[in-house]
């Protein structure tokens, strides 16, 4: 089975034609699903589902010439943190940083075994990793509080943090929400993976979470609704990003599908943390090789 061409992130940034970067960019998406698949395949663990939905944020975020940083130095200084506050979807990052250069590739085959630098959820010690994450609802706390420091200490790096919808239920998220809008940290961008499920259900079906936006709103953070997967969305929302005049922070709901990418894996809040195996594991590898959209 053909996987998907494989695109070097230079190839992406030097692309002048709008319509062909965001080709590539679903190129490049693909290629991370088809990793993080395999992954979690050969360990018979990780989070296959929850990483799905956030591909195309995060390949946004590091491919689409959004966030700073240099992999043969991730501590440099004027780098923009990003911290994935939804633990689960710790998988996908792996695939995404041995591939701009953070750590060797080979580690990738190594995942979630004795000899390998990292397992089912982020660790700090893993290059290009800003937090330890897994326990819902720190990350973005801690993201807050960089964002704080940064404003301080006069820095103009940008700190991002992707929440699970699910994650909203925790009680801290509130308070962080508050934390930031009293302190205008309008160099704080938080994006909701808003997948509509968390570990066994539906979110509306626990506890229902909308209106997730009035919320916000309600909490001083500027709101915005897109597609969580449209690159074009995406890439618009951080335009210019840089120059933002509103003195709130912002906060991006991002429409997504759990799973997306291959269909048999979707819509069914079971497949969380389970990495598929046998028929279930070929069906959604070969949906990801040909590229099917539903």
């Amino acid at each position: 089975m053909e996987l998907v061409e494989y695109v070097k992130r230079e190839d992406i940034l030097k692309t002048t034609n709008f319509e062909e970067k965001i080709e590539l960019l679903k190129n490049k998406a693909n290629y991370i699903r088809n990793s993080v698949l395999d992954m979690c395949v050969e360990a018979e663990t990780g989070h296959v589902t929850s990483s799905f939905s956030c591909a195309e944020i995060l390949v946004a975020l590091y491919y689409g010439g959004i966030l700073k940083f240099d992999p043969k130095n991730p501590e440099w200084e004027k780098r923009d943190r990003l911290v994935l506050s939804k633990g689960q979807a710790s998988v996908i990052l792996y695939p995404i940083l041995a591939d701009l250069g953070f750590f060797p590739e080979k580690e990738l085959s190594h995942f979630n075994k004795e000899d390998g630098i990292f397992g089912v959820h982020l660790q700090y010690t893993v290059p290009g990793v800003e937090l330890t994450v897994g326990s819902l609802g720190q990350g973005f706390g801690v993201a807050a509080g960089m964002a704080l420091a940064a404003k301080l200490n006069k820095e103009r790096h940008m700190v991002v943090t992707i929440l699970g919808d699910g994650e909203l239920y925790e009680g801290s998220m509130w308070e962080t929400a508050m934390f930031a809008s009293h302190h205008r940290l309008n160099n704080l961008f938080a994006i909701v993976d808003r997948n509509w499920m968390c570990a066994t259900e539906f979110t509306e079906d626990t506890v229902e979470l909308n209106p997730i936006d009035e919320k916000f709103r309600s909490f001083g953070w500027d709101v915005l609704n897109i597609n969580g997967h449209s690159f074009e969305e995406i890439l618009a929302v951080f335009d210019g990003f840089r120059s933002k005049k509103s003195t709130r922070p912002l906060i991006i709901i991002a429409d997504t599908v759990k799973g997306k990418g291959s269909e048999c894996l979707c819509w069914e809040p079971l497949w969380h943390g389970i990495a598929p195996k046998g028929t279930d594991a070929e069906k959604a590898k070969f949906q990801l090789c040909e590229g099917v959209d539903f």
